[in-house]
């Protein structure tokens, strides 16, 4: 069977893609090495990551926020097992919804390891060995990125064994709490998986590269969401790289040095989280063969997802830009409307990152240093959570929201917020930089009371210093 369009990798890039070409009247096939839809983000990192950040918040709260508010009860017990069945039910919804949405749209799903056969051509690897070669007009190569390797002092790979030494994915099925667990890496995958097991009892230190925690986001938020986590128990090792992760038994010694040089330590950890980011992932796709061109381990593409190529895309991890999920479900819809005959474009100033810690931190735009480093001449306006009504009968006043203006324009360039709920709050943001709107008209959009929305509608008063609860 011949297909219009053939998608490898169904993570949420590669199935929003499959989706919306369908919907387009294409006849769709996607390809997936998985026994089930979703990819790396609904089988083992955002989806399960968020039932267990959730999950160990409820417990926090239990055991430590009810009481101020008249609620007493006794200390809570640990259940690990049932809090990992909520996040096996959770990832299985989420995967049997994806499967269902294949079916409704008609895409063919077909498992097995897809590769680029030649032109219009996808040879699929069952588990079993056997192999079919499908025929298609375009391919879409949506296969996301694996866990960086993280290298000793001799330049070996450090060896991740999902027992001691853990990836992300190890990280989320552990059978039991550890005593003391070493993250080597603070971006975000690092702290919020820290945050799951330091809120159900392990001791965390996180060992970082960079002389800071979340290298990119606006260094406001990441100095005062680095004081709050110091606070909760968190310690911190930065400028310091790690020269060697030595398992003995079930323990493991982690030895790191100062980036600039200097006396050596080392910490032992019951389990180790290597947290140092993440790669594309494009080993035995074929790509070489067919000539694609890549730089630096990711598919070059042009505005418009194809690569060198004809008839061959790229979305997703595997291209330039950040690693995210939504970055990579915008693109799938694009390049699905790109090969239907529209017009897909995505908006790469205009997508939002989020910490899901308590507090969450989440940013959309342009940050301070950034605007700084371009010579734009920016107004800033500020609001902290602690003068907000609804934030403080939940008695969560940690944290501010910041909204970034053009001097001269008004136009909104950024939004930075550190607090509760600020993964929902920053879309307020995205939605108007979305429009191209300035500081005024969110400053002058009406918004309900009380509610933590209305810091950020403060926080776009004080770009003109004309905050009313400050």
């Amino acid at each position: 069977m011949a297909y219009d369009l053939i998608v490898i990798g169904a993570g949420p890039g590669g199935y929003v893609c499959a989706i919306r070409a369908a919907q387009l009247g294409l006849k769709v096939a996607i390809v997936e090495k998985r026994k089930t839809l979703g990819g790396t983000c609904l089988n083992v990192g955002c989806i399960p990551s968020k039932a267990l950040l959730h999950a160990s918040e409820m417990f926090e709260e239990a055991g430590h926020g009810l009481a101020a508010l008249g609620v007493i009860v006794s200390k809570p017990k640990l259940d690990l097992p049932a809090m990992m069945k909520h996040r096996a039910d959770t990832v299985t919804a989420n995967v049997q919804g994806v499967a269902f949405l294949m079916k409704k749209n008609k895409v063919d799903a077909v498992y097995g390891a897809g590769r680029i056969a030649g032109a219009g051509k996808v040879e699929v690897k069952a588990e079993d060995g056997k192999t079919q070669t499908l025929e298609t007009k375009a391919i879409v190569i949506a296969t996301g990125s694996d866990v960086a390797q993280l290298r000793d002092r001799n330049g070996q790979p450090i060896a991740i064994d999902e027992k001691v030494v853990l990836s992300s994915t190890g990280a989320l099925e552990l059978s039991a709490v550890p005593k003391k667990l070493v993250v080597v890496g603070a971006g975000v995958i690092g702290l919020e998986l820290g945050s799951v097991w330091r809120r159900l009892g392990a001791e965390v230190t996180v060992i970082e590269y960079l002389d800071r925690i979340l290298p990119g986001m606006d260094g406001e938020v990441v100095k005062q969401f680095q004081r709050l986590l110091q606070k909760q128990g968190f310690a911190f090792k930065l400028s310091s790289k790690v020269t060697q992760v030595a398992v003995e038994g079930d323990r493991a010694k982690v030895a790191f040095e100062p980036v600039a040089g200097g006396e050596a330590q080392t910490i032992e950890a019951d389990r180790v989280l290597i947290a140092t980011g993440r790669a594309p992932f494009t080993t035995g796709l074929g790509l070489e063969e067919a000539g694609v061109a890549m730089e630096r381990g990711r598919v070059v593409i042009d505005d418009h997802f194809a690569t060198n190529v004809p008839g061959v895309y790229a979305i997703g991890d595997v291209v330039r830009g950040p690693m995210l999920a939504h970055k990579a479900e915008d693109e799938g819809v694009a390049v699905a409307e790109i090969l239907a005959g529209k017009a897909g474009h995505v908006n790469y100033e205009v997508i939002p990152g989020i910490v899901y810690t308590n507090p969450e931190i989440a940013s959309v735009g342009a940050t301070e240093e950034e605007l700084k480093a371009k010579g734009i001449a920016y107004k800033v306006g500020k609001f902290p959570f602690s003068a907000n009504g609804r934030a403080r009968a939940m008695r969560r006043t940690e944290g501010f929201a910041k909204v970034l203006a053009d001097a001269t324009t008004d136009r909104v360039l950024g939004a930075h917020i550190i607090g509760p709920a600020a993964g929902e709050l920053i879309m307020e943001a995205a939605v108007l930089m979305e429009f191209g709107g300035s500081s005024e008209d969110l400053a002058r959009t009406c918004h309900g009371h009380p509610t933590l929305s209305e810091s950020v509608k403060e926080a776009a008063l004080g770009v003109e210093k004309r905050s009313i609860h400050i």
